[in-house]
């Protein structure tokens, strides 16, 4: 598939007071270690992925966040069908903490007849919205591979104004992307999914 645009961020879109409000409507939530689509486990799962994780389904944040993935499914020209949100992961690294490179998206679609918002479907989109200022940490930054070069070498993109407080950053989910480590301080974010029918 084509791109015009790999990601579309909007900076500072959410005020300090209602990131404070997620932020600590996560932290009150039940901590896990982050998981990936593959089964690993231990210094294995380390390696490729070391972040803590909680879950939030609270309706007031899909109403928030949804104007920004229609906007910029539209603005970047990507024009994706979806129709849910899956839950929201509120997403802790601490000191030492990262994500290597991945992809949100899976090729097979979720097999959950019990469940038809999400039976039949792919994430289509992914978003970021970082809730900490950028003092608070170094290091855990976002990068993306846009691999489409004809050549087939890395094609690395970053700008450190994903870095900042309130700034919603969303990517069509099958985009390569890391989250370099923490090398100070503590990265909160809120990861969500937008999920719709498999490409034809």
């Amino acid at each position: 598939m084509i791109l015009k645009e790999y990601f579309w961020f909007f900076k500072k879109a959410i005020p300090s007071k209602i990131c404070d409000k997620i932020y600590k409507l996560g932290s009150s939530k039940e901590e896990k270690i982050g998981v990936v689509g593959k089964p690993m486990l231990g210094e294995e799962l380390k390696r490729t992925r070391n972040s803590n994780v909680s879950w939030l389904n609270e309706r007031w944040i899909y109403d928030l966040i949804n104007p920004f993935f229609v906007t910029a499914n539209k603005n970047a020209d990507w024009n994706f069908e979806f129709d849910y949100f899956e839950s929201c992961q509120f997403t802790k690294y601490n000191k030492g903490q990262h994500y290597t490179w991945h992809a949100d998206g899976f090729p097979d679609a979720y097999d959950n007849p019990n469940d038809l918002n999400y039976h039949d479907k792919i994430r289509k989109l992914s978003g970021v919205l970082f809730l900490s200022h950028p003092k608070e940490y170094k290091g855990g930054e976002l990068l993306f591979d846009l691999r489409n070069k004809e050549d087939g070498k890395d094609n690395i993109k970053s700008t450190k104004e994903f870095c900042v407080k309130g700034t919603i950053v969303i990517f069509p989910s099958f985009i390569w992307h890391k989250v370099t480590p923490v090398t100070k301080g503590k990265r909160h974010t809120l990861v969500i999914w937008a999920l719709g029918k498999k490409f034809k």
